[in-house]
């Protein structure tokens, strides 16, 4: 049996480094740089997961050796718009940080982590979910449901146009 719990402001620390192995992994195990990213990312950590009924929830599983240490977890967060037919709350949510350590998979741990996290999304009202998938992870994803979106999803990256800028 897996047990899995609502991680609070004391698991921040831990958030970052399972953030770094899966930025680790998305980069075909290019290890991310130290810094200040990881200083910046434990304090939203901290401040976000404070506030139990915020717009952010992380759900964890503890390492079965080390109970101060997490095996895997997953986070997402909720984007707050305008009511439509399809979602009268106008919240719709993003899931940015599944990760389980490498000693640790294949056990079904990210999978109770994300099982407990819809949830948590559908008990706001939530209409849909959106996550970015690894071609390791999708067939994972799929399996709980989650499909190509209907629309082509586009992007502009801010951070490069003023680094170009600059």
């Amino acid at each position: 049996m897996i047990t899995v719990r609502r991680a609070g402001p004391s698991d921040a620390a831990e958030l970052v480094r399972l953030r770094a192995v899966m930025i680790r992994d998305a980069f075909d195990g290019e290890e991310p740089p130290p810094g200040e990213w990881r200083e910046i990312a434990e304090r939203q950590f901290r401040a976000r997961l404070a506030d139990s009924a915020g717009l952010l929830a992380a759900f964890v599983v503890d390492r079965p050796d080390d109970p101060q240490r997490l095996a895997a977890c997953a986070v997402g967060s909720v984007d707050t718009r305008i009511a439509s037919p399809h979602s009268l709350s106008g919240e719709s949510g993003y899931i940015f940080n599944v990760a389980t350590d490498p000693a640790y998979r294949r056990r079904g741990f990210s999978r109770a982590c994300m099982e407990d996290l819809i949830e948590w999304f559908a008990k706001r009202g939530v209409a849909r979910v959106t996550l970015h998938a690894s071609p390791d992870g999708e067939p994972g994803y799929r399996a709980l449901g989650f499909t190509a979106p209907r629309h082509t999803a586009l992007q502009l990256d801010l951070w490069d146009r003023s680094a170009q800028d600059g």
